[in-house]
């Protein structure tokens, strides 16, 4: 009965949602580099312009002016230094 019941209780964890995070390693280390400096980020939506405040695994934090923009790397399509 105890096997019968751990079996099923493996199932029931297998079926489960998982949060699934892509890193870009490599990206990760470059931004990391650059904070405090002005950069520009061309994301599927357009560009964003800006100082690098915060990197993260998954996201980028930028202020522009007044605004702050927080990117997913996933949205992420290339970076330049200005």
């Amino acid at each position: 009965m105890n096997q019968f019941y751990t079996q099923q209780r493996q199932m029931e964890l297998s079926a489960a949602p998982k949060q699934v995070i892509v890193a870009e390693p490599f990206l990760y280390t470059t931004l990391q580099a650059l904070i405090g400096k002005l950069i520009v980020v061309e994301t599927s939506r357009g560009n964003i312009s800006g100082v690098i405040r915060d990197v993260k695994m998954d996201h980028l934090v930028i202020q522009e002016a007044e605004s702050t923009f927080f990117i997913r790397m996933c949205k992420v399509i290339w970076i330049m230094p200005e």
